[in-house]
């Protein structure tokens, strides 16, 4: 399965930031949309990624400051101080198996996609699994009907 399809059954919609804005903002927005990530745009290219992960990192290490150590308070914090830089990237022709090693290899739980320069959507490490899930069942499906009389095991 390519990128390409995944978006198609999933949406290609995605939420988006200037890396100028307020992370208290940004927190806020994530809450009440539900979203675990946002992408940070500049001059329409793809800048940066802001999960609840960076949001999570900045709060500890304010509390492990005590509140008064050289990290500024949360709700002076610009997103650009706090998000991913560069984050790596998928295009709609990359299969779903490599991009899913992609974001194993680094610790990366969300994916923007990119075509000719422009953002067109996002995966999750969830849309991932979802799909790879799915595929295994089908295939599983397949086998035991292949096979035919196939013993029920209850889990």
């Amino acid at each position: 399965m390519k990128v390409v399809d995944l978006l198609r059954e999933k949406g290609g919609a995605v939420s988006t930031v200037p890396k100028s804005l307020k992370l208290s903002e940004c927190v806020i927005v994530m809450s009440d949309q539900n979203l675990g990530s946002l992408v940070v745009i500049e001059n329409g290219d793809v800048v940066g990624l802001l999960t609840f992960r960076e949001v999570i990192n900045i709060l500890a290490k304010r509390q492990k400051e005590l509140r008064q150590g050289p990290t500024p308070p949360v709700a002076e914090l610009l997103v650009g101080q706090v998000m991913i830089k560069n984050p790596i990237t998928a295009s709609l022709r990359d299969g779903v198996s490599e991009v899913h090693d992609l974001m194993i290899r680094n610790h990366q739980r969300y994916v923007p996609v990119v075509e000719d320069g422009r953002l067109v959507g996002i995966i999750s490490f969830y849309d991932i699994s979802r799909v790879i899930i799915e595929s295994h069942v089908r295939e599983n499906e397949l086998l035991k009907s292949y096979i035919g009389e196939f013993p029920e095991v209850k889990i």
